[in-house]
């Protein structure tokens, strides 16, 4: 993650993903970043290990801000800030 730990750096929206394998967690988030306005967060719960590999990726062709990954009990939380 960023290291910021204040308010405005928490996500509007928490996606839990965890059982779904790809692509599923990256078109979930990229039907959630949809609805949101340019600089909301998501936080992206997977299990799935592609994610690592995936979600960032889709960030980096869309224009979204990929901000990091913490890993914990299995269980990655990516989270992305809606490009504009």
């Amino acid at each position: 993650m960023t290291g910021r730990e204040d308010a405005a750096a928490d996500p509007a929206v928490v996606l839990d993903l965890r059982g779904l394998h790809c692509p599923m967690p990256v078109l979930r988030a990229r039907k959630a970043l949809e609805t949101m306005a340019p600089g909301a967060r998501i936080a992206v719960e997977a299990t799935d290990p592609l994610a690592a590999i995936d979600l960032p990726h889709f960030c980096h062709e869309n224009g979204h801000v990929y901000l990091g990954r913490t890993d914990r009990d299995g269980v990655s939380t990516h989270l992305i800030e809606r490009g504009a």
